[in-house]
């Protein structure tokens, strides 16, 4: 994930500030040069990081913080303030024409993601109650139309397609088709180079002209650090770009670009790829990334993640039947693959408060939910609902049909068990159990330990 690095520097710094008690100038001084040091590691500009520690120091070393009571607090607060503001206080959002159909061309250089991309903004979209169209304009990179049609029938969005003609071309019939039958958002994925180029920029400006896009939008990759930023740049001063959309921030990379190119380009970041998933795509919050960069993590966007899996009336459901100690094997099972839709178990974890740093390091591996899966489906709709029946002979059973062996089912039914226990403690009618020792109890059980398979406490 981007900004692990950076991430654990800044706790490390932080970490040393808050065993200080009351702090000296001399004190921020340090902690500054020390947060410099890690932006510079993170990639991000010079210019940007020294403006920013220039704006953070001069707001910790005043009298107000350091005579504060949690001194440190305040300059964790300031920092959190200043690198909102260093990638945009506002979430930006797309420019909507006042007039359907809103046209949106996503341009950028390949290997950026940017037609895969195309149809995770289509389907994000669709999600939202809009009804867009994916236009092929990339006529000469070897099956990229043949790529946007796959990935718009993945993400169930209709592509519009003229073969090898020309690409403004196809843009002005796309945008009449549009028209037409009521689409009212157009996506033109147009043609990318490996660098910026002068005919590259003549065609994009050609289908500037004859479309007059409302969102102009970069694709740029974070993987390439400082790059990024000087290619978003170059791009803006030939065509124009009114935002960009920036891929692969899931990557081990260390996301300076994310942090630069705001205060570079004057460009916001209106979304990133979090992951190769139609799904693993996400509006860019300033907020929400500047506390997954502290290490508070990201718990709002947790919770969309949820929403977007589980509907109301499945959380009601399922809340019943903890209320009414029911969870059985087929609660478990459909938890489970709601939870492997939400992405990776390592990302999901890592938007917890205070979590992201103690499971750097950690080996999770997600195939621990296909065996688990594959337990409970070898299982007959009785012993799912009612586990309390397995005896010996179907435990040997299920371990043939599901090729695992009877001490895995032991453990995965030891582990329901002591789940099931704690919430009848909690829900049960005389509530003898807090919802903290809840919690407790329940991350204390080692989710790893149903495979058999170490990697530490996981917090449910």
């Amino acid at each position: 994930m981007a900004f692990e690095g950076l991430s654990e520097k800044l706790n490390s710094v932080f970490k040393k500030l808050k065993s200080r008690g009351k702090l000296t100038e001399k004190d921020v001084k340090e902690a500054m040069r020390e947060v410099k040091l890690a932006l510079l590691e993170a990639d991000v500009s010079y210019k940007v990081v020294k403006d920013f520690v220039s704006k953070v120091s001069e707001r910790a070393v005043g009298e107000e913080v350091l005579s504060s009571l949690t001194p440190a607090q305040q300059v964790i607060k300031i920092v959190n303030e200043e690198l909102c503001s260093l990638m945009g206080n506002s979430n930006s959002r797309i420019n909507f024409a006042s007039k359907p159909p809103t046209v949106i061309m996503m341009c950028g250089l390949q290997g950026s993601g940017k037609t895969t991309h195309a149809a995770k903004l289509a389907k994000m979209l669709k999600k939202e109650g809009h009804r867009p169209i994916l236009a092929a304009c990339d006529i000469y990179r070897p099956a990229a139309i043949n790529q946007l049609q796959v990935v718009g029938a993945r993400a169930d969005v209709k592509v519009f397609e003229m073969g090898q003609t020309d690409p403004v071309i196809i843009a002005k019939k796309a945008l009449a088709h549009a028209k037409d039958y009521g689409h009212d958002v157009l996506i033109i994925d147009t043609a990318g180079r490996l660098h910026v180029d002068e005919a590259l920029m003549d065609e994009l400006k050609k289908i500037k002209e004859f479309t007059s896009p409302d969102e102009i939008m970069l694709v740029v990759d974070a993987m390439t650090g400082q790059d990024a930023v000087n290619v978003a740049k170059a791009f803006d001063e030939a065509v124009g770009i009114t935002s960009v959309l920036m891929s692969k921030l899931d990557s081990d990379t260390r996301g300076g670009a994310a942090l630069s190119v705001l205060s570079v380009t004057g460009k916001p970041i209106k979304y990133v790829g979090m992951g190769e998933k139609l799904d693993d795509f996400e509006q860019f919050h300033p907020e929400r990334m500047a506390s997954r960069i502290l290490g508070m993590g990201d718990v709002l966007t947790l919770i969309e993640k949820a929403e977007n899996v589980m509907s109301q009336k499945e959380a009601e459901k399922l809340s019943k039947k903890f209320k009414e100690n029911k969870f059985d094997m087929n609660d478990l099972l459909s938890q489970m693959q709601q939870i492997r839709k939400m992405g990776n178990m390592k990302s999901i974890l890592g938007m917890l408060p205070g979590v992201g740093s103690k499971i750097k390091d950690m080996d999770i591996d997600d195939k621990q939910f296909v065996r688990i899966e594959a337990i409970i489906t070898s299982m007959t709709e009785a012993e799912r609902e009612k586990p309390s029946i397995i005896n010996p002979s179907r435990k040997r059973r299920i371990a043939g049909g599901s090729g695992t062996k009877v001490e895995e089912i032991n453990r995965l039914l030891k582990q329901f068990e002591q789940m099931q226990k704690v919430m009848k403690q909690f829900t049960g009618k005389n509530n003898k159990m807090s919802l903290r020792k809840a919690r407790k109890q329940l991350a204390g059980m080692n989710f790893d330990k149903m495979t058999g398979k170490g990697g530490g406490d996981l917090p449910f």
